[in-house]
């Protein structure tokens, strides 16, 4: 006899298990019945289900045991365990996995519902969003982190190291990230954007750490961006500054190091970008020189010219 289906046999095992009664006792047909059971019931859906359960990461017997409690609706480790037709020591073990992971839950039954009077411990499935929500959990901090090992995995590349901060928090970010680097620094500024995002008091403070270090600014601004009266070459804040010629417009900042620049966008944008690259930031200096030769000297605050 050839069956199609797993379906098909289970349904001759049960039409078996009815002819029996009518020749055995109820002994020999519960153990008969404890036999059949011991295979787990995976019909074509369900093993479907199985599968992509699998694919998502499941362990295969876990796999299996969920799907047995989630049949059940709510079942001991013993009848969920052989369902999934694995032992019982196992099945503690992969309860308490998908209990770490939300996925069944451990309830303590009435005194009253058991012959014994006594209390019985169930599992009960969870919802099974919980997958959905583990998953986005975890694109969620691959989101995050996956970036981050791409930079390192670049370092060990003959590639430049290329990060995209988002906000006005990522703009502060890589600002903030110059103040770290060599003196001078190179910038060529758009003073109205920066006073936007990351704002006046960000500003100040960025200021303030320069200051500190002793870190040299030689900025270049156009002056349709400007901020009226504000920031002019001072020797006591560390700053030169020159105007660019007025054809130009910069809506856009970026300063300049040794081996990295930091481009931050304009306030409509609020994004800004690192790119570590010795050869890219030499170009960037070389294109900087040739603006300051055309550039005109700013006025200073009367403290010099550092």
């Amino acid at each position: 006899m050839r069956f199609d289906t797993f379906d098909e046999v289970i349904s001759l095992s049960r039409l078996l298990e009815i002819q029996i009664t009518t020749w055995v006792n109820g002994k020999n047909v519960d153990r008969f019945r404890q036999q059949i059971d011991r295979r787990p019931v995976t019909r074509r859906g369900e093993t479907i289900m199985w599968q992509q359960l699998v694919e998502a990461g499941l362990d295969p017997k876990d796999a299996h045991f969920y799907l047995a409690v989630l049949r059940r609706g709510r079942a001991t480790v013993a009848e969920a365990a052989r369902e999934a037709n694995v032992s019982r020591t196992s099945g503690y073990d992969i309860a308490r996995r998908l209990q770490a992971r939300g996925l069944v839950s451990r309830v303590e039954s009435d005194p009253g519902e058991s012959e014994d009077l006594r209390t019985r411990s169930h599992l009960v499935a969870g919802d099974p969003v919980q997958l959905q929500e583990e998953w986005a959990m975890r694109r969620r901090v691959l989101d995050d982190l996956v970036p981050q090992l791409r930079a390192l995995f670049s370092a060990s590349r003959a590639r430049p190291k290329v990060r995209y901060l988002e906000g006005a928090q990522g703009i502060r970010t890589a600002l903030f990230e110059t103040l770290e680097w060599d003196s001078p620094i190179r910038g060529i500024l758009s003073m109205r954007d920066l006073m936007t995002v990351p704002g006046e008091s960000a500003m100040a403070d960025y200021i303030a750490g320069r200051r500190e270090r002793e870190l040299v600014l030689k900025v270049i601004r156009t002056r349709d961006h400007d901020w009226p009266g504000g920031w002019l070459t001072s020797a006591r804040d560390y700053r030169v500054v020159k105007h660019a010629p007025t054809e130009y417009e910069f809506t856009m900042t970026s300063v300049i190091g040794s081996r990295e620049v930091v481009t931050l966008s304009s306030a409509r944008e609020t994004f800004a970008m690192v790119i570590e690259s010795e050869e890219y930031a030499e170009m960037q200096r070389n294109f900087f020189e040739v603006l300051w030769r055309v550039s005109t000297d700013a006025d200073n605050d009367g403290t010099g010219i550092p």
